[in-house]
């Protein structure tokens, strides 16, 4: 005979639990606590390169790890939930991160108007041919072929690639101003195409076309749960929300050590984008190369091609309206090589996810192009 639980004995057998699976929310709030209160004397000696090296690993490592917390909680939400919300959480509590991030590195230390445009093109970059590719990669290795819904593919990148050539391309033609750069009715104009784009794309992955997100077949979304993890959804949201903070809170305290490199070690400035949009784009980029290993394709399209529409469709107008309301100039139009690596990207990924199937070399050419765009960082 089997003794039933109060409620009261089971909150008791749950909190140890609970405590040694967010153990990290302790260390991050600790964190906090201690750059917010020693942060003046540790910033005065990133003179000392050992002592650079530690505190960016700290501050990095403290907030990936926050992030990939808020992923799992996101994750946990989406088996609770069904996609295509679990994913639409996690592509918005991502993008609160960038921004952030961006932000902050932006409107510290001298003035850096190729900041957002140099984090965006990296987001692009890591997720459409590092992340794409690595999934493909190991998928195609493991299951040999992949599958995934072409309509839901369509419609990502027939929202994304206007938005991308919008925000990336069109101010290296425009001649209402100087350089790559666009006017104030033209940043308006952008805002609300990119803003109203999105919640459009929204309406639909979530009203009458949420079937395009989905495969048909697939076990249900909690079929495969564990009961270990099925906790409430009150709960994953409480726990999600409490790590987004440190999170956020440390990515400001980030940006020391990043305007430090940039300034006075004279680092090429990308790399500055390179370091916020690998911080973003790591926690998504593991949901996704571990729904490819378990032939779960369709999530991982939902992911990085959800990831890139909302990077360009909401950090865009974030950091347009942050740079008017603040004063700083900001720099949007990719350039030179960038700029053919960029186009190069958006037709090779068209190809890519034009059949609905998927295979190990369309996953190597990815990753070949992510390897040239790395190299031209060093070498444009």
């Amino acid at each position: 005979m089997i003794e039933k639980q109060t409620p009261s004995e089971m909150t008791r057998r749950a909190l140890p639990t609970l405590i040694r699976q967010e153990w990290f929310f302790a260390f991050s709030a600790t964190t906090c606590v201690v750059f917010l209160v020693f942060g003046d004397s540790l910033w005065g000696r990133l003179s000392s390169w050992t002592f650079l090296v530690f505190l960016f690993l700290w501050l990095f490592a403290t907030v990936l790890g926050s992030a990939l917390a808020v992923v799992r909680h996101a994750d946990h939400l989406a088996e609770l939930l069904g996609e295509p919300y679990g994913t639409l959480i996690l592509t918005l509590s991502v993008t609160v991160i960038e921004v952030t991030s961006i932000s902050a590195v932006m409107l510290h230390g001298e003035a850096n108007p190729t900041l957002a445009r140099d984090t965006l093109l990296a987001v692009v970059m890591i997720i459409l041919n590092g992340m794409v590719g690595l999934s493909l990669l190991i998928g195609g290795w493991r299951h040999r072929e992949q599958h995934h819904n072409l309509q839901g593919a369509n419609i990502y990148l027939g929202a994304t690639i206007p938005l991308i050539v919008l925000s990336l391309v069109l101010p290296d033609f425009t001649q209402t101003t100087k350089g790559p750069t666009l006017s104030f009715a033209q940043q308006v104009f952008l805002i609300f195409v990119s803003v109203g784009l999105y919640v459009t794309f929204l309406a639909v992955q979530t009203g009458r076309h949420s079937s395009y997100f989905s495969v048909a077949g697939r076990p249900g979304p909690l079929a495969h749960v564990s009961s270990s993890r099925r906790r409430p959804v009150m709960v994953h949201a409480i726990l999600l929300s409490a790590h987004l903070v440190p999170a956020l809170l440390l990515a400001e305290q980030l940006s020391h050590p990043i305007d430090y490199l940039i300034e006075t070690l004279h680092v090429p400035a990308a790399v500055g984008g390179v370091i916020l949009a690998v911080l973003v784009a790591t926690p998504e980029a593991i949901g996704a190369v571990r729904a490819a290993w378990a032939n779960q394709l369709q999530r991982s399209v939902n992911i990085f091609l959800g990831s890139v529409l909302s990077t360009i469709g909401l950090t865009v107008p974030a950091m347009v309206l942050i740079s008017e309301m603040t004063g700083q100039n900001i720099i949007l139009g990719v350039e030179h090589a960038d700029l053919v690596m960029l186009l190069l990207t958006l037709v090779v990924s068209i190809v890519t996810f034009a059949s609905g199937r998927t295979n190990i070399i369309q996953g190597m050419v990815h990753l070949v192009l992510f390897a040239a765009y790395l190299l031209l960082i060093f070498q444009n």
